[in-house]
């Protein structure tokens, strides 16, 4: 525990976090690479060159300095982050060196606004910081591991089908090369890949969503090929490429605080732009078992040929009386509009987000505008963890 004083002190920077905290992340992730070019490969570099990774790691430390006498506040943020970490198979020796980094940052960035008060506070502070996410991935590892046929960091999986499912993204159906029991998971989870590329002195790590609900036999991705963003997806590439029937691959065991989690007697709405399909998918699977009041499931891309799941929702809601499927094309039906939200959904019903960044923060906002209130809108953004307050949206 932290003395008074130092909690003061920790306090007392949170307005200088909060003005200089991306400059002095972004400050940190470079030193990081350049020092431990090995933890490089574990970021998605895209995130790291639009800036979101250096603007969640800035909210994260403001928050930790805010609410420093009480860290059980950001204790759901603490879990959401450690669950991308264990999905990662971070590690706790990985923790000393990025507090290094980061304090050298804070101190360069600061100056002598940094005091040596300042920096030995901090200095403990992020050693307790450090121990509430090592012992939350601990426990998190010692659950997964204690799983009929769990297992502590990466294991291998060999792909049984490939499937294209339009023409950027293709699912991928994995089961364990050991053919040992596959864990379940709860609908809207993800894995982490974890791939050597040719040419590539580190190996890539990223997370994809679980696209189909828990069957006991495999587990799906359905991968978009990332094609124009810049870096282009390296390992969004790769997948579609170069891993055939047969190939074996590392994953992670399923992680994610993003699951489906409705109590029966409750409506249902699901919001999917692009991909953001694939842990909605998962859910709706699994919701339309469990509950019978109405469920409305709406897809919306940016053309016809990119409809993902299209035929099987279709046939789901034949099959479900209370499944409502709707699709949005927006170069033909726009975007989805707070009038057309009204329509379909009640401020009763939970509503789960899932898609690209302007997609939910504008459905977020619609939906707020409505009346529902906060606690029954749930969404997660891929990749770092962010909040609605700090994107903007674009449509």
């Amino acid at each position: 525990m932290l003395s008074k004083e130092k909690m003061e002190i920790i306090k007392s920077t949170a307005p200088a976090l909060e003005a200089h905290g991306k400059e002095i992340t972004t400050v940190f992730y470079k030193r990081l690479f350049e020092t431990h070019p090995e933890l490089l490969n574990i970021f998605n570099q895209t995130n790291q060159k639009q800036g979101r990774q250096q603007l969640a790691l800035a909210n994260a430390v403001y928050a930790a300095a805010v609410h420093i006498e009480n860290l059980s506040e950001i204790m759901p943020v603490v879990r959401q982050i450690s669950e991308k970490h264990r999905s990662l198979g971070i590690k706790p020796e990985q923790y000393p060196i990025v507090g290094e980094n980061l304090l050298i940052a804070i101190k360069e960035v600061l100056g002598d606004a940094a005091t040596p008060e300042i920096m030995d506070a901090w200095t403990e502070a992020y050693g307790v910081l450090a121990d509430v996410f090592i012992n939350t991935e601990e426990e998190m590892y010692k659950e997964t591991e204690n799983k009929p046929g769990g297992w502590r960091f990466f294991k291998d999986f060999t792909l049984v089908d490939k499937i294209p499912e339009n023409r950027l993204v293709t699912s991928f159906y994995l089961k364990p090369a050991d053919d040992a029991p596959l864990p379940d998971y709860k609908p809207g989870q993800y894995i982490t890949v974890h791939v050597p590329i040719s040419g590539q002195k580190y190996a890539h790590k990223r997370q994809y969503s679980l696209s189909k609900t828990y069957d006991g036999e495999s587990y799906r991705i359905s991968v978009k090929r990332e094609i124009i963003t810049d870096p282009a997806g390296i390992v969004s590439n790769y997948l579609h490429d170069s891993l055939n029937v047969g190939d074996k691959i590392q994953i992670s065991a399923p992680a994610g605080e993003f699951f489906y989690h409705t109590k029966a007697g409750t409506s249902v709405a699901f919001l999917a732009g692009g991909i953001g399909i694939t842990p909605l998918f998962s859910m709706v699977q699994s919701a339309v078992k469990e509950n019978k009041e109405k469920i409305h499931f709406i897809q919306s891309v940016s053309t016809q040929d990119l409809l993902t799941f299209s035929d099987a929702l279709k046939e789901l809601a034949n099959d479900h009386s209370q499944l409502y499927y709707h699709e949005l094309i927006t170069q033909t039906d726009g975007f989805v509009s707070k009038e057309f939200l009204e329509k379909h959904i009640d401020t009763s019903t939970d509503v789960y987000i899932c898609g690209p960044i302007p997609f939910m923060v504008a459905m977020v906002k619609h939906l707020l505008a409505m009346g529902l209130q906060e606690d029954h809108i749930f969404y997660e953004f891929f990749g770092p963890s962010m909040t609605i307050d700090t994107e903007t949206p674009e449509i």
